[in-house]
């Protein structure tokens, strides 16, 4: 059976209800190949198929991510490491990165970088990438993500500029001797502990980087009161959050004395916050949605 029969008999396998099916199968047949997704499509699809490819597939088959199969995804162009000990990075969250490249524009790039929950380190590694002139810490209460994003450091070639530590923003004095940063990143839990998940991701990524109370809202509650003496003045912090909760962040934020201001993802849903001490609103530029 040559690639392309095997890819169209596996994508029909997995049935309708995989919505990125065709997508998952190409991505692990290229894995099998040891090539790229594009080179798989351009050079391979008349090959025979590689028996390697079977065993990956039979583990996406029974509801395990690709990116967990193949140990790896990418994020903002960065070629990062993954395993079930950290989330997988998500497209949507690159919506922070651009939100920080325009909070920036026009007045001194950020020096100081901290991601809070760095899980893979996606966040941080993105923006000292975006950012050359920056160091970033990245803070993760597990040390087994800590190790994933140590590990995406020293092979995105960031090593020297990233470091990470176990903290925990629930636990007092998580962030002595830290200092302030310019730039404050975070990608919390936010999920309802009784919200439907697809398969996927609810049997598979780790609970304690999705789930946050009845309303999803108990980690933004803990952090984001936590966040004025994080930020020096002038910084920004940029808070992801799930689609129906920006006026509750919103609130939360505006109680610790911070502005918020709404970014839209590329589907157009609500998908960060960017705050400010409200002293210093007017450092914000362009329309309050975006």
């Amino acid at each position: 059976m040559t690639v392309g029969e095997r890819l169209r008999e596996a994508a029909a396998a997995l049935g309708p209800g995989a919505s990125t099916g065709r997508l998952d199968v190409e991505l692990l047949m290229a894995h099998a190949l040891g090539t790229s997704r594009t080179g798989l499509l351009l050079r391979h699809m008349r090959d025979e198929a590689p028996a390697g490819f079977e065993q990956l597939f039979a583990r996406r088959r029974a509801g395990e991510p690709v990116a967990y199969i193949m140990g790896r995804t990418e994020f903002w162009g960065l070629d990062l490491a993954v395993s079930p000990a950290v989330l997988i990075p998500r497209a949507d969250s690159e919506t922070l990165v651009e939100a920080a490249r325009a909070a920036f524009a026009g007045r001194a790039p950020p020096r100081r970088v901290l991601d809070c929950g760095t899980g893979s380190g996606a966040l941080l590694l993105a923006a000292l990438t975006l950012f050359p002139g920056a160091e970033g810490l990245g803070i993760d209460r597990s040390d087994e993500a800590l190790a994933v994003a140590q590990a995406n450091a020293g092979r995105t070639g960031l090593a020297a500029r990233a470091r990470f530590a176990l903290a925990d923003w629930d636990a007092p004095g998580w962030d002595e001797g830290f200092g302030t940063f310019d730039l404050v990143l975070a990608n919390p839990p936010y999920v309802e502990d009784d919200a439907e998940l697809e398969a996927v991701v609810r049997d598979h990524e780790p609970p304690g980087a999705l789930f946050a109370g009845p309303e999803g809202l108990d980690a933004y509650r803990v952090l984001v009161p936590q966040l004025p003496r994080l930020l020096a003045p002038e910084g920004v912090a940029l808070v992801e959050i799930g689609s129906r909760q920006d006026g509750a962040v919103s609130a939360i934020a505006a109680a610790a004395g911070l502005s918020a201001r709404l970014h839209r993802d590329l589907a157009g849903r609500p998908r960060a916050l960017e705050m400010r001490d409200s002293g210093n609103i007017s450092l914000g530029k362009g329309p309050s949605d975006h």
